[in-house]
């Protein structure tokens, strides 16, 4: 297990789309650590319930997710693991590390999905406006349809065109991983039922409760996840330090894998020497 006169880390990444956006990361990192990636239920290539067969929300929330990640490492990794996470897999990893605070050393997000959507951030207004419009998605053949307009190679490169500040970053590779994934049975039905979950846990209700250390790396120029709003939850007691990468959009590990693997291993080995005992 030694390596260079350490130890080796476990990292396991969390895809909330799909393992394949961390193809630039877990062969450099592997180098380094055992580096272990997981399609989040619902997402990617991993098994799709039916949601129709729950409450609304009742299956893919986060606390699934987070008791997935949990499960996921106590089984397949065998030991404890670093959380390294994007977007909505960030809010996953803070779930499983409250949840499984032995199973967790740390968590990194990746420019962590700030849910703009959820009902404490929506005015008194809004609120109706918004479930409405989740209930007819989710409902009627109008979700179907709109879905099938982003399902397609032209709908995910307009939206990753958005995501990415530099669209030569936006390959027929990288479509082609985000889309595969999108055409698989029951993937319509997660999608809807996700975009109608309002409620569950934000970042800053996790990060007021989690132990473990936190990194928070972020992509300065994504146009979803504002670096203003991102730069709030720095102030988290166990945050130790919020990093933003000029010139980078949403996926930062994705877009600069030049400047994200160095910081991910750098907030790695920062903690497994007192983690980790010979």
């Amino acid at each position: 297990m030694a390596m260079n006169g350490a130890y080796d880390p476990m990292l396991a990444a969390a895809a909330h789309i799909h393992i394949a956006h961390w193809r630039k990361n877990l062969p450099v990192l592997g180098g380094e650590a055992r580096v272990f990636a997981i399609d989040l239920l619902g997402y990617g290539y991993s098994d799709k319930p039916d949601p129709r067969q729950y409450e609304v929300n009742e299956l893919y929330n986060f606390e699934t997710w987070g008791r997935q990640l949990s499960a996921f490492i106590e089984e397949v990794v065998g030991e404890p693991a670093f959380l390294i996470c994007n977007s909505v897999g960030g809010i996953a990893g803070l779930q499983a590390a409250v949840q499984s605070p032995k199973l967790v050393l740390g968590v990194q997000l990746q420019n962590v999905s700030l849910r703009m959507l959820h009902k404490k951030r929506q005015s008194a207004i809004q609120r109706p406006f918004v479930k409405a419009l989740q209930t007819v998605l989710r409902t009627t053949p109008l979700g179907k349809v709109f879905f099938s307009q982003i399902a397609t190679k032209r709908g995910v490169k307009n939206v990753l065109s958005q995501a990415y500040a530099d669209a030569t970053q936006v390959t027929d590779e990288l479509v082609e991983c985000i889309l595969q994934p999108g055409l698989q049975e029951g993937a319509v039905d997660v999608f809807l039922d996700f975009i109608s979950y309002s409620g569950g846990p934000l970042a800053e209700d996790l990060l007021e409760v989690i132990q473990q250390p936190v990194s928070i790396l972020w992509g300065a120029e994504d146009p979803w996840e504002k670096v203003e709003w991102g730069r709030k939850l720095q102030h988290y007691p166990t945050v130790e330090e919020f990093v933003a990468f000029p010139g980078v959009g949403h996926c930062p590990m994705d877009e600069a894998p030049d400047l994200i693997n160095p910081a991910i291993m750098k907030f790695v080995r920062r903690h497994i020497t007192s983690t980790v005992q010979p």
